[in-house]
């Protein structure tokens, strides 16, 4: 395992994170694993050398906070553990999402008492509130740090001005500020690149890129996408643009790339992504050990500036998608 230092904050971070979102109950969605399915994978996982582990607390409705953390139980310490708040945890509770003030404290307290941990290494506000003025939910945050309820802060998919909007009213007010952007990000959606990745880099803000597999649809040929579990529950992959623009010509050049080099094509797409220097860390799914044992083996391929050349010629400007 490769590690590095995520952003600014000092904090050793393996250079895979596991994303927990495939644990949880197939009652949410029908490719996620039980606990007793789930625990394996973390297991093998920490025995690679991952030490991230990034989850939400509407990943399962909380089932998978409650997963990891009964997962990493007598080694906790020994990890980063980053999870999230934002979207509507309870229908009947109008205040158990956004990020006011009263949703920030219910939720981070629901979720320290799910991953059972005093103090939640990385807590990241999931998307960007539109009813909730930044500075309330900057104060929140900050106070979260002050009470050593969080260690860090971070951010996930918005539009870059609202992202420096945040940073600037927390600078003005002197509160803690976000330490990490978690951003979608992959060979088929590269409109970060435009604005928010070179402000992370400009400012040290610690890259932890969400879907560097495209939802699985770079993992394997195009015409096999449909065929899969996911391919056929999974409608939240059709409405991101993937099958946009040259997405089919991309998905033909990463198989191609594979064969050469004799690896998968998800290692292949993983490779590019651990490529671009301003990424930390991208944060990887999946439901077997296989699949999460190719990706660390991804940390071991190396891609010729051709090679990222060609895997990226195709490419053209898509819908925005993630945060909108």
């Amino acid at each position: 395992m490769e590690y590095t230092t995520l952003g600014d904050t000092g904090l050793e971070v393996s250079r895979i994170c596991l994303g927990c979102m495939s644990f949880g109950t197939p009652e949410w969605r029908e490719w996620v694993l039980d606990e007793e399915d789930s625990h394996p994978i973390i297991d093998r996982a920490i025995d690679l050398g991952i030490n991230f582990f990034d989850t939400a607390n509407m990943y399962s409705v909380g089932e998978s906070e409650r997963i990891l953390g009964n997962a990493l139980e007598g080694r906790r310490d020994e990890m980063v553990v980053a999870t999230k708040c934002f979207f509507q945890m309870d229908d009947e509770d109008p205040n158990s999402g956004g990020l006011s003030r009263k949703a920030i404290e219910q939720e981070l307290d629901a979720s320290r008492e799910r991953l059972g941990m005093d103090t939640i290494d990385l807590y990241q506000i999931h998307r960007w509130d539109y009813d909730t003025p930044i500075d309330v939910t900057m104060q929140a945050l900050d106070d979260a740090v002050r009470r050593e309820k969080v260690r860090y802060l971070g951010a996930s998919s918005m539009w870059t001005h609202q992202f420096a909007e945040a940073q600037h009213t927390a600078e003005r007010q002197g509160l803690d500020q976000f330490r990490t952007m978690q951003n979608h990000y992959n060979l088929l959606y590269r409109e970060e690149e435009r604005e928010m990745l070179p402000y992370c880099e400009k400012n040290n803000i610690g890259v932890i890129p969400w879907s560097p597999l495209a939802r699985g649809y770079l993992a394997r040929p195009h015409e096999e996408f449909d065929a899969t579990t996911r391919g056929q529950s999974d409608d939240y992959a059709k409405e991101h643009p993937y099958f946009e623009g040259n997405g089919q010509e991309i998905n033909e050049r990463v198989q191609e790339i594979a064969e050469e080099k004799d690896a998968s094509m998800a290692q292949i797409a993983l490779s590019w992504v651990l490529h671009k220097d301003v990424v930390d860390a991208p944060i990887v799914g999946t439901t077997s050990i296989e699949h999460l044992e190719e990706a660390v083996e991804a940390l071991d391929i190396s891609l010729s500036d051709s090679d990222i050349e060609w895997l990226e010629e195709p490419y053209e400007p898509v819908s925005v998608s993630g945060h909108e």
